[in-house]
């Protein structure tokens, strides 16, 4: 699959997806675009299903929404405020170590520069596209299982992991459509072109899928 092909299909799947649920992140940048509750909430939405992580997320914003907030609180009691979000015990240490760091180092503000976003306990990659995505409004390349998936699926790149599949989306496509690749394929991937027998029989795009390593499709 060609560029010109990939942009086709972002462009029939950019209306597609209205019809979707918004994806956690998305929907709180939406909300309100807070770099700081988005950096947080990126890093409870890792391995966790976003009703949970909305919940976690509104609990715990509800307590603390500001790293000096958030400084104010133990490790404990955020745990009790994110749980049952994945791996909570590591994610209540990153998160009021990356309060601490902003604090002392940044007065408070998250930096919206990638290399900067890397050096925080917690933040991979995927992370750090995201919150200049949806907290800085500027380009960036989140790409995670769904995105990886997709992009493989169609036969548009033949990378290993997602962080080879964001090297190559660099090269490959045009900044213009990076921030909104990541909202479209998460929630096409969320809700049609899901992992295990995908729903190839009303995907809007089906005729232009190479349906790469898919064995079974509804």
């Amino acid at each position: 699959m060609d560029v010109n092909t990939l942009i086709k299909i972002l462009n029939i799947l950019e209306k597609e997806v209205k019809n979707y649920k918004v994806p956690i992140i998305t929907l709180m940048s939406q909300r309100k675009q807070d770099p700081y509750q988005i950096l947080i909430g990126t890093i409870l939405s890792l391995r966790t299903k976003d009703e949970v992580t909305a919940q976690a997320s509104q609990r715990l914003f509800a307590k603390a929404a500001t790293p000096k907030e958030m400084l104010t609180l133990t490790e404990e009691q955020i745990e009790k405020l994110i749980y049952p979000v994945g791996f909570y015990k590591n994610k209540s240490k990153s998160i009021k170590e990356i309060s601490n760091i902003l604090l002392e180092k940044y007065n408070s503000k998250v930096p919206d520069d990638l290399d900067e976003l890397l050096k925080f306990p917690g933040v991979g990659r995927k992370t750090a596209n995201l919150v200049l995505i949806e907290g800085f409004n500027k380009p960036g390349v989140c790409v995670d299982v769904h995105n990886h998936r997709i992009l493989n699926r169609f036969g548009f790149l033949k990378t290993k992991n997602p962080e080879e599949t964001e090297f190559e989306i660099r090269k490959k496509l045009s900044q213009e459509y990076w921030k909104t690749l990541n909202f479209i394929l998460v929630a096409f991937g969320q809700n049609t072109c899901v992992p295990v027998s995908p729903f190839c029989s009303r995907c809007p795009v089906n005729n232009f899928c190479e349906k790469k390593g898919v064995i079974k499709s509804r």
